[in-house]
């Protein structure tokens, strides 16, 4: 049965009127019930201000962020991969039924309604002087920025979607093409700018809320995807970003769970969990997204450990690197983040690994016999509990909450680390790409020198280049600007929200041409022989080689969109 327009907006607006807010941070708390009707109900700033908060709720999913824009940034590169469920994604057969693909496109089109829906609100709540004009200005930058950050994944993601800019909609409408979303991205992003506080004048009860410069961050990255690199770095360029944003002194600090919301973080999706939560057999549990990180733990602490890393990362990295102890870890490697060193003991002090060194399990013994404080061993690879099939690398920057225990019943595995979607390293990274395009090659080197000094601890080596190969060789170094900006992207960005994005942008063929760099040719279904690592026959055992296929550096349109929207067509490679 189809809806009419009238009802398509009245659902819409009821979507963004009364749909519960689970979010973090003093900004983001609501204080008023929602009635039917938006004359009903938008009496207080208060009202005006809930609204707009329910449009950030909507990236507060597990789905959409993890299973869907984490995956989808991660798993594509082919430097990680996952283990349970999801595992079709390892070589590029996930397909159009898989349920979280709808999660991200109903929660991405459920934020652009409630964006929609709040533009005239606002205006209203503004002229019967419920605001004031300067509250209406920053709440409507916010829809504005939000509508556009959607569009952003949205278009990222799945190439070109529908455009919805009105608050009625017959669900019907069409795909635009990729670049009619991302222009309209840019618009919004420009508009945002106008509307938007700067960081220096936010209040800190508002700490998380879009700023001008996360505007401009997303507008820069836009005007890429576009091909417009003087656009993008005029963006890039702007006092907003240049002025109020900077690279922490020490990598170690970005993802620090005590350091949210820091000065290198642009935009951060913000996450709360009130008091003691356990996992209750369902994934909806308080708020929810916790497992996120826990996702990307060892199964032999987590209990979990659907997600783990591509050894060959982990030989890639450059000497003296100090990003890769704090982004992979291997075999014999520690955790060293400040907080779970202050919390934990390193990785010695969880329960998981307690108990189980109590209870004579060699897998939580140290080669010389004491409790163990790596990630597994040289010796004893943690592979995983339930089939030992997992690499034996996973993900450091997910392990940096040291509230989350791991485990399950009483033992806390829903954690409040926020996620962050952009920080002022990539826009560093995206500005050198720019210069490379625009021919200014040395301004390109001093970006990237900016960003590969602090991923040293002084002063990066004058030449580039990255560790291991997938054969086991030691790489050439690289001297093709290009792809010196995407070997950064990568050991500056993986396992966050942006690599595989930068790499499709950066054009056809790079993003399967860099991977096949990376991982050779050979398409595989399963992981090479054990042990992982460098072995006597120069492999790296445990990479896979691989082939991105034409057509699948794109996700699939979800089939129940379609079954929805018959003027939806599939992307090609996905069949019709």
């Amino acid at each position: 049965m189809k809806m009419n327009k009238k009802n398509i907006a009245f659902i819409a607006l009821l979507t963004a009127l009364i749909m519960p807010v689970g979010c973090k941070k003093d900004f983001l708390s609501r204080d008023s019930s929602f009635q039917a009707t938006a004359d009903a109900t938008f009496r207080k700033s208060t009202d005006v201000v809930a609204l707009v908060n329910s449009i950030y709720d909507g990236y507060q999913n597990s789905d959409l962020l993890k299973k869907s824009i984490w995956y989808y940034a991660n798993f594509t590169t082919h430097d990680f991969y996952n283990y349970g469920a999801d595992i079709a994604w390892n070589n590029y057969q996930i397909n159009s039924d898989f349920g979280a693909l709808s999660t991200f496109w109903n929660n991405a089109f459920i934020t652009i309604a409630r964006a929609n829906a709040a533009f005239k609100i606002i205006a209203t709540a503004k002229e019967n002087g419920v605001v004031t004009a300067a509250l209406a200005d920053r709440l409507t930058g916010e829809a504005y920025f939000l509508r556009g950050m959607s569009y952003y994944y949205l278009a990222g993601s799945f190439g070109g979607v529908p455009l919805e800019l009105k608050s009625e909609t017959d669900g019907l409408t069409p795909r635009s093409s990729q670049d009619e979303v991302f222009k309209q991205v840019v618009a919004d992003m420009k508009q945002a700018e106008t509307l938007l506080v700067s960081k220096a004048t936010l209040d800190k009860k508002d700490l998380g809320r879009a700023t001008k410069g996360s505007a401009y961050a997303y507008e820069g990255a836009a005007q890429m995807w576009l091909k417009d690199y003087a656009a993008a770095l005029t963006a890039f360029n702007s006092t907003e970003l240049t002025s109020n944003y900077h690279l922490l002194p020490n990598f170690a600090d970005v993802h620090e769970f005590s350091n949210q919301n820091n000065d290198e973080s642009i935009f951060e999706v913000q996450f709360e969990v009130s008091g003691s939560q356990s996992w209750d057999g369902g994934w909806q549990n308080g708020g929810e997204v916790a497992w996120i990180d826990d996702f990307s733990w060892p199964e032999e602490i987590s209990n979990f450990g659907y997600d783990y890393a591509n050894p060959g990362l982990w030989y890639s990295y450059q000497a003296g690197d100090k990003r890769k102890a704090l982004t992979v870890l291997g075999p014999g490697d520690q955790n060293i983040s400040p907080g779970i060193i202050a919390k934990w003991g390193g990785i010695k002090g969880y329960p998981a690994v307690t108990g189980g060194f109590a209870n004579g399990d060699a897998r939580f013994k140290a080669d010389d016999g004491t409790i163990i404080n790596t990630c597994g061993t040289l010796t004893k690879p943690w592979y995983g509990v339930s089939d030992q099939k997992r690499s034996g690398y996973y993900n450091a920057k997910k392990w940096r909450d040291p509230q989350l225990t791991g485990g399950t019943g009483s033992q806390i595995i829903f954690g409040s680390q926020n996620q962050i979607l952009m920080r002022y390293a990539e826009v560093l990274l995206s500005r050198a790409e720019c210069k490379v395009r625009t021919g200014d090659v040395a301004g390109a080197m001093a970006d990237l020198k900016i960003v590969r000094d602090r991923a040293f601890g002084g002063v990066a080596p004058a030449v580039m280049q990255d560790g291991l190969t997938y054969d086991g060789k030691a790489s050439t170094p690289i001297t093709d600007p290009l792809q010196m900006v995407l070997s950064e992207y990568r050991h500056e960005l993986t396992a966050e929200y942006s690599v595989f994005y930068d790499l499709r942008r950066a054009g056809p063929g790079v993003a399967s041409a860099f991977i096949k760099a990376a991982y050779g040719t050979d398409a595989t279904s399963t992981p090479q022989p054990y042990p992982y690592g460098p072995t006597a026959d120069g492999l790296l055992h445990g990479v896979w080689k691989t082939t991105l296929p034409e057509g699948r550096d794109i996700l699939p349109i979800p089939q129940a969109a379609i079954g929805l929207n018959p003027n939806l067509t599939q992307n090609p490679a996905y069949g019709k």
